[in-house]
């Protein structure tokens, strides 16, 4: 159980270091500045909501041709602040907020979160990424069982 302990535990360190790093920057990405922080100061009701069709037109109006060729990823609807997250899915991760009601744009910019949050997942080296960073999330338990054994199982004895 101890070699089985210290080899599993040396071999998953890297990714499992990589998790808590980057799940630590992704839990304080506000005030480190990776995600805009957008305030809308008169949101509407969304009963008076303009279609989502034209939402994203005046998202893709308000970037680049190239960002907006690339296409829209998701939309992020946020009834309570009244306004939409349109993120593009161009290399650099494009982000337009408009209002609900108007469709006045209220921020343009990109999201630097998006490298850290594929990072963590593992999405970024494809699904072998996510595989292994899910291997890594086994591995960790089974550390953490077998080292309480580990501690537990000689002072039981005596």
């Amino acid at each position: 159980m101890f070699h089985a302990h210290l080899w599993l535990g040396i071999a998953t360190t890297g990714i499992v270091l990589v998790i808590c790093v980057t799940g630590i920057l992704l839990n304080h990405k506000r005030p480190l500045g990776l995600m805009p922080d957008v305030d809308n100061p008169s949101p509407g009701a969304l009963a008076q909501s303009l279609p989502v069709a034209e939402l994203a037109a005046r998202a893709e109006r308000a970037v680049a041709p190239a960002v907006a060729a690339a296409g829209i990823d998701r939309m992020d609807l946020r009834p309570g602040d009244g306004f939409v997250k349109v993120r593009f899915d161009d290399r650099e991760v494009h982000e337009v907020t408009v209002d609900l009601a108007t469709g006045r744009v209220l921020h343009v910019g990109l999201r630097n979160d998006v490298f850290l949050e594929t990072l963590h997942s593992g999405e970024i080296f494809g699904d072998q990424g996510i595989l292994l960073s899910d291997l890594a999330a086994v591995a960790l338990a089974v550390l953490l069982i077998s080292g309480y054994w580990l501690w537990l199982y000689p002072r039981s004895r005596g």
